[in-house]
């Protein structure tokens, strides 16, 4: 923290400080002299002695002691003294103290002694090299790795095989540290060129739980590496000099943890957030983390947006809309006179414009809010000095109003805000941080008058972002900082545009040749701060607002959850029904096989009622007795197959679809076909039925929406068919499927595209391309809020219905041929024949179920959830119960 910015600290040597050479009062203090490659830095043992830092741009001779002339390096003395003559000095932590750095300026003449004397003419020639040939310093220090390889010494076990070494930096915040990268079939080690902070880090590929590519200095060219699933730091931050390295090493990593680890995406953290399973603050930091956020990097921070706006009210009333932020505007354009003004010089501006001078997250502003517990990174940032008092982290009230207010303040929050630890409100270091105008000292922060203690500050803060106020307005705020509101038009049109060096891409650091300009440049990246990673183009799902109070029993204690509005004691029946297909649903993987019957050709299609059984097979209709288990009745309609089959409210009418383009009404009472409906030129693949509304998909590529109740029992008369609509699509549709309330249809189609229709207005609302084949089955989530669609291809993906983003998509290495679901698991049928448990929040297959020899064609489950039963192609009919 010494160092400057694109600084390097090469090597140290032990060694004594001696004061007033040659004088009576000569004194030598012990210490270590760490040569760096823009300074020299004399840390002495003594911590009551304050450290050295000599810039070498202000050092007017650097040689031996006792020398002169310009060959005072080659002249062959035994001395073991270095002498540097210079302008100016820092002196740094006197009496272990951390505090503002003190300046000496003047001509004056330091000189050490190292402990090994042979070392001082390499030292001597180091600094004159960095000193005098300052642009060269990156080709010095590739130098000096290229000289040096990895220590194989340093491996865990003598059995390793190494499989890639390379040169890369390791990144802690503000300072890089050079040195060798090497990765076995077990470890991975970084060995630092100077042996800083210890000799060799090394950590276990077996402990390793996420690995993230990160851009650093928006560059493609940072691997960053977990061995937590939550910590909000990591373990080891590198910096590679080629994308090719990075890339290379994280294949490598992957390919190692592929076999224990799921890799995560922002879209299968959305489905879990939407449905509960992580509360708000958990999202973000996911977020943050796969938008290349890293605590290590000051200039990618995690960022965390003000939630509360009432920093005057005695009581914080979380009830009340009035006491949050509004979340779909940036902080920059909640004041309306401010935005206006702002608006007014962008207008003007030549390109590129910004509306915006500063960033909303940069080094700056997280020092700002944690100098009180890194006071040294907030030194090393300012060259040694805090910032003026009025001007620090002082109040959160005051800190807020600036933010609304300040020609040039907008920044957001960091997740300590939201966090357990108070240390960044509280001086405990008793750190002189400076005289404030009206007299005071800078101390503790001052709390808001609703909080009575940092504590609860903190506590309130959490409280309110996992509020129902949030939790519905939580995606507003992503669309601006993750989603599609970053970028382009949507970000003009949300005044939401950032000076251009914020975005990837705003410019490219390897055109800048020249070394003080690249660190000009770098500065500016570091002092803007930078536009995270863009992780969604289209607008980001709303969170499903809890409605059952048993959900929140899933919540740790890190993520509260809203009260629910069902208070104890008023549960409907209702409820309970749900609580008991909650259950259900909680133990679906414990299905056990209760009968099974065998027909004579595979089952394509069977749907279950009362006693009555009812399968399509081939071009038959079958109905059986449950209770019996004997047939009861086969009815052929068409010498084409049958392509579903479907009982009408009443269980008088069962309806069929067939290949040959017709659809047959056949009365169960009199045992006759009452009714054809001739509505499509080809195959007709799927018929539903809702309150006296048949709806048909064909391969003719068309859904047709039909009106009307089929003939009576009693009467030969055929009963007209009108139709309402006709949903039309590109290519063939093999499968449809509505939501509960019947407003919403969902089609899938043969080339692998899924349709989400808004029935009321008959038009299309999303097409999705989501599979690379046939989809197999598509439906609706009991909340309508999600569609499941299962493929050729072998993919399950979930849809968000009201954004239509795919936010999960999970494969098996065969095709899933049907499937129920609950939002949250699914038990599918597949081609092999098993029954597959699959858990969409956690992201993987939980249960394998041994079922049918042939593939699983359908599966259906009663209202209750206790009985399911399934159809395949080896001609058994299964019945399944939950057992538990």
């Amino acid at each position: 923290l010494l160092l400057n910015l694109e600084e390097y600290y090469f090597e140290q040597h032990t060694a004594n400080h001696i004061q007033n050479k040659g004088g009576q009062n000569e004194r030598k203090i012990r210490g270590s002299l760490k040569i760096c490659s823009k300074s020299v830095i004399f840390e002495p043992d003594a911590i009551s002695q304050p450290i050295i830092k000599i810039p070498l741009r202000d050092c007017i001779k650097i040689g031996k002691h006792g020398e002169n002339g310009s060959n005072r390096h080659f002249a062959k003395t035994k001395s073991g003294e270095i002498s540097l003559i210079f302008s100016q000095v820092y002196f740094i932590k006197e009496h272990n103290i951390v505090a503002p750095y003190k300046i000496e300026r003047g001509k004056m003449e330091y000189v050490f002694e190292l402990d090994v004397s042979g070392k001082v003419e390499d030292v001597v020639e180091t600094l004159l090299q960095v000193s005098q040939h300052r642009a060269q310093i990156t080709a010095i220090l590739q130098s000096r790795l290229a000289r040096t390889s990895f220590d194989k010494n340093r491996f865990q076990s003598v059995s390793e095989k190494l499989h890639m070494e390379c040169k890369a930096e390791m990144v802690t915040p503000l300072v890089t540290n050079p040195g060798h990268v090497c990765i076995t079939d077990t470890n991975l080690y970084f060995q630092p060129l100077n042996g800083y902070p210890k000799p060799v880090v090394q950590i276990t590929l077996q402990d390793v739980r996420r690995i993230y590519k990160r851009r650093h200095g928006l560059m493609p060219l940072g691997l960053e590496v977990f061995c937590t699933e939550d910590d909000l730091c990591s373990d080891i931050y590198l910096k590679f000099y080629e994308p090719q390295d990075r890339d290379d090493l994280y294949f490598y990593i992957a390919t190692y943890l592929e076999h224990h680890v799921a890799e995560r995406t922002a879209e299968s953290y959305t489905l879990q957030w939407q449905r509960g399973h992580l509360s708000n603050y958990q999202y973000l930091l996911h977020l943050n983390n796969l938008a290349d956020r890293s605590c290590n990097d000051l200039s990618q921070y995690p960022v965390f947006p003000w939630i509360i706006s009432d920093y005057c009210s005695a009581e914080l009333d979380l009830s009340n809309p009035g006491t949050f932020r509004d979340l779909s505007r940036p902080v920059g354009a909640l004041n309306k006179e401010r935005l206006e003004r702002l608006l007014a010089r962008y207008q003007e501006m030549p390109e590129p414009k910004f509306m915006y001078g500063s960033h909303y997250s940069s080094p700056g502003y997280v020092l700002f809010y944690l100098v009180r517990i890194a006071p040294e990174y907030m030194l090393c940032l300012q060259n040694g000095r805090f910032d003026n008092a009025d001007r620090m982290f002082n109040s959160i009230g005051e800190t807020w109003k600036n933010c609304l207010d300040g020609a040039t303040d907008f920044k957001e929050l960091i997740p300590e805000f939201y966090g357990d630890d108070v240390s960044f409100l509280v001086n405990n270091l008793k750190l002189d941080l400076g005289k404030r105008q009206g007299g005071q000292m800078v101390d503790d922060v001052e709390l808001p008058p609703w909080a009575r203690s940092p504590e609860d500050f903190l506590q309130k803060s959490k409280d309110a972002l996992e509020s129902n106020y949030v939790s519905e307005h939580l995606h507003e705020w992503i669309d601006l900082i993750f989603g599609y509101k970053q970028k382009g038009s949507d970000a003009v049109g949300a005044h939401n545009v950032f000076h251009p060096l914020t975005y990837e891409g705003g410019v490219d650091l390897n055109s800048i040749e020249d070394p003080d300009e690249k660190v000009a440049m770098l500065t500016q990246i570091l002092e803007f701060g930078q536009t995270p990673k863009q992780l969604f183009v289209t607008p980001h799902p709303r969170r499903i607002t809890p409605k059952f109070k048993n959900f929140s029993q899933t919540y740790s204690h890190n993520a509260p959850m809203a009260d629910s509005p069902v208070s104890p004691g008023e549960e409907s029946f209702e409820d309970l029904t749900e609580e008991s297909k909650t259950l259900a649903w909680n133990n679906i993987a414990k299905l056990q096989l209760h009968d099974q019957y065998k027909i004579h050709k595979e089952v394509r299609k069977s749907f279950s009622y009362v006693s009555l059984l009812i399968v399509k097979s081939d071009s038959t209709l079958k109905m059986f007795s449950k209770e019996s288990k004997m047939l009861q009745r086969s009815i052929s309609f068409s010498n084409m197959a049958l392509s579903s089959c479907l009982l009408l409210p009443g269980d008088a009418t069962v309806i069929s679809s067939s290949w040959d383009n017709n659809i047959y009404f056949y009365s169960i009472a009199f045992a006759r076909r009452q009714d054809t409906l001739m509505g499509h030129d080809d195959a007709v693949s799927k018929i539903c039925w809702h309150d006296n509304r048949l709806y048909s998909a064909s391969w003719d590529s068309t859904v047709k929406v039909w009106s009307g109740v089929p003939a009576e029992m009693t009467c030969t008369r055929r009963q007209r068919f009108d139709m309402l609509a006709e949903l039309e699509h590109d290519v063939s549709v093999n499968t449809i499927s509505l939501n509960a309330a019947s407003t919403l249809l969902v089609s899938g189609t043969k080339e692998g595209t899924v349709n989400i229709w808004d029935l009321t207005t008959a038009t299309m609302l999303h097409q999705i391309p989501c599979h690379s084949g046939t989809v197999c089955d598509a439906a609706f989530s009991p909340d309508s809020r999600h569609v499941l669609s299962t493929g050729e291809d072998g993919c399950l993906n979930v849809i968000d219905v009201q954004t239509g983003m795919l936010i999960s998509s999970m494969t098996s290495d065969e095709p899933q041929r049907c499937f129920i679901w609950d939002g949250n698991s699914v038990l599918s049928g597949s081609q092999s024949g098993e029954l597959l448990v699959w858990d969409l929040l956690g992201g993987k297959i939980s249960e394998r179920i041994q079922g049918h020899t042939g593939a699983v064609t359908c599966i259906w489950m009663n209202e209750q959830c206790s009985s399911i039963i399934t159809g395949g192609e080896d001609r058994q009919i299964m019945f399944w119960k939950l057992q538990y």
